[in-house]
C-alpha cells in the first residue's frame, strides 16, 4: 500500500492536466507528478495523495533528464509560469499539443481512426505576441535566491511584470519576456524607471488606492506599429506628457501612439472606461492576408499575427469554397475570419452576441471595400425567433463557427444542426471543448468528422488551438 510522504521514483510517460506528468509504477499503478518535467525523465518524487487506482506526487529530485529537454532561456522559467514548456524541444512541444488534441477526440469525443494532419508550428518561438499585459503591484514576489539575501537594488514594495502563479497580490519584477516583443521589454523598463524616477504610486486593491495599474504593449507585426497604453486610476496630463518623453528616448521612431485608458474600477483588469490619447491616432493597424485590421487599446485580437494568418488560412481551406457559397460565422468577434474568407465566397453573416464587437466587424468591413458581408447581433440560443431572418439572408452552405474556451452551448449546437450546412469548420482553443462539441455534432447521425488541422499559436504554452471539419454523412471525402 502506498502512503502519503512516501518517496517514489518513476519514469515520466505522458504529459497529464495541471502541470503534471503521468506515469506507471513497475506494479501498474498509476502516478501524476507535479513539477518542471520532460516525458522521458526519471525522476525522484514525494507522495501528497494516495488512491486505490492512482497516486499524486510532487517532483523533488531529477535522476536522469529526457532527450527532450532542452535550456530554457528564461531567468524566471519555473516560477513565471507563462512558458511552462520552454524547457522541452519545440518539436516535441508540437507533437504532445498534436497528442493533446487526439486524446481529447479519442477519449472524450469517442472518434476513431482520425485523420489528424500535421500540426503547423510557429516560425518565430520567441518575441511572437503581439499584445503583453504587464501588472504592477506593492508587493514584489521575492524569487528562491532573493528570499535570504534581499537584492538592494530592487525595491519590495514596487514589481512591474506578470503575477507569480496563484498570487495575484505578488508580481514578479521582470526586466524582460522572452515572448514579448523587444520593444515591449524597452517599454516595460522605461515605464519602471519613469515610476520610481517619479515616486508614483501603485494602485492597492486592499486600500483601493494608487495611481499606476496595468501596462499593455501592442505591435503590429506586419505593418511595425506600436502602441503603449498605460492604465491609471486618474488622468494627469502633465505626467502623460512626461511619460511620453521617456517613452521616445527608449523607442525613438517606433512609438505610433501612446494612449491612458482610466479605471475606477475595484479590481486590477487592463480594461479602462475613458482613454486619453497622448500621442497618435489612439490606435494602430495590423495586416492578415490581403487585409488590414484597426486595432485599439481594448479591442480583441489574436495575440500572435504571423500565426493568425495560418489559422485563417486552415479555415478558408477547410471550408473548400468555390465561390458560390452563403457562410455563417458563428461567434465572429470583430469579423476578422469573416472578411478573411470573403472573396472566396458568394456572402457571409457573421452572428455575435457582444454589440461592440459587432460595430467593430462593421467597421474593419468598411475600411477593407468589403460588401459581402452582414454582422448582426443574434442569440444562437433561440433558433425560432431567427429563423425568418436567416431564411431570409439564405441558409448556409457552410458553418464556421469559433466558440470561447467553454465551448458551445447544447442549444446553440442544436441550433446549428437545424441551418443544415453541407460543412461544419470548427475553430478550437479547447481540445476537451471541441471534442465534446463535436461529439454532439456526429451523434445527430447528420455529420462525420473528416480531418482535424492543429495550429501551435502559443509556443513554450500547453495552449493550442485546433480546427476540424465535419461533412454531411453523404457528403465525398475532402
Amino acid at each position: 500500500m502506498y502512503q502519503k510522504g512516501q518517496t517514489i521514483i518513476a519514469t515520466l510517460s505522458d504529459l497529464a492536466e495541471d502541470d503534471k506528468c503521468y506515469a506507471k509504477l513497475p506494479d501498474g499503478m498509476s502516478v501524476f507528478i507535479r513539477g518542471t518535467l520532460a516525458i522521458g525523465d526519471t525522476v525522484e518524487a514525494t507522495i501528497y495523495k494516495a488512491k486505490k487506482s492512482y497516486l499524486e506526487a510532487q517532483f523533488t529530485k531529477l535522476l536522469s533528464p529526457s532527450p527532450l529537454r532542452t535550456e530554457p532561456k528564461c531567468e524566471v522559467f519555473g516560477i513565471c509560469g507563462g512558458c511552462k514548456w520552454q524547457h522541452l524541444d519545440y518539436h516535441a512541444q508540437l507533437q504532445q499539443k498534436n497528442k493533446h488534441v487526439l486524446d481529447a477526440l479519442t477519449h472524450i469525443g469517442g472518434f476513431g481512426n482520425i485523420q489528424m494532419l500535421e500540426p503547423i508550428g510557429a516560425t518565430a518561438i520567441y518575441h511572437y505576441r503581439n499584445k503583453v499585459d504587464f501588472s504592477l503591484s506593492t508587493s514584489r514576489y521575492l524569487l528562491p535566491n532573493e528570499r535570504n539575501a534581499p537584492r538592494s537594488d530592487k525595491r519590495n514594495d514596487f514589481a512591474l511584470g506578470f503575477h507569480a502563479p496563484q498570487r495575484y497580490d505578488k508580481v514578479i519584477d521582470l526586466e524582460q519576456c522572452h515572448i514579448a516583443p523587444e520593444e515591449a521589454n524597452l517599454v516595460l523598463n522605461a515605464v519602471r524607471t519613469f515610476a520610481l524616477n517619479h515616486n508614483l504610486s501603485i494602485y492597492d486593491t486592499r486600500t483601493h488606492n494608487g495611481f499606476l495599474r496595468n501596462l499593455v504593449v501592442r505591435k503590429a507585426f506586419r505593418t511595425k506599429q506600436l502602441m503603449v497604453n498605460l492604465v491609471t486610476s486618474w488622468h494627469d496630463a502633465s505626467l502623460m506628457n512626461q511619460l511620453l518623453t521617456a517613452l521616445h528616448n527608449a523607442l525613438g521612431t517606433s512609438l505610433t501612439t501612446f494612449v491612458n485608458n482610466i479605471s475606477t474600477k475595484k479590481n486590477t483588469v487592463a480594461f479602462g472606461e475613458e482613454e486619453f490619447v497622448i500621442f497618435g491616432s489612439g490606435f494602430i493597424t495590423e495586416r492578415l492576408g490581403d487585409y488590414h485590421f484597426k486595432i485599439s487599446a481594448n479591442s480583441f485580437f489574436q495575440t500572435n499575427s504571423e500565426q493568425a494568418e495560418r489559422l485563417y488560412e486552415t479555415v478558408r481551406d477547410f471550408a473548400g469554397l468555390s465561390g458560390n457559397e452563403t457562410v455563417y460565422d458563428l461567434y465572429c468577434g470583430t469579423g476578422s475570419i469573416s472578411i478573411f474568407i470573403s472573396k472566396q465566397c458568394q456572402k457571409v453573416l457573421g452572428i455575435e452576441l457582444v454589440d461592440s464587437a459587432i460595430r467593430d466587424a462593421i467597421t474593419n468591413a468598411t475600411d477593407n471595400s468589403i460588401t459581402n458581408c452582414t454582422f448582426r447581433q443574434l442569440d444562437l440560443m433561440k433558433f425560432e425567433t431567427l429563423r425568418n431572418e436567416l431564411e431570409s439572408f439564405g441558409m448556409p452552405d457552410v458553418v464556421i463557427t469559433d466558440p470561447p474556451r467553454a465551448g458551445m452551448h447544447p442549444k446553440a449546437v442544436q441550433t446549428m444542426m437545424q441551418f443544415a450546412p453541407k460543412k461544419i469548420v470548427y475553430v478550437s482553443c479547447n481540445p476537451a471543448s471541441l471534442a465534446r462539441d463535436g461529439k454532439m455534432i456526429c451523434d445527430s447521425g447528420m455529420y462525420r468528422l473528416v480531418k482535424v488541422q492543429a495550429v501551435d499559436m502559443f509556443p513554450h504554452t500547453n495552449h493550442i488551438e485546433s480546427v476540424a471539419l465535419f461533412e454531411t454523412i453523404n457528403s465525398e471525402t475532402t
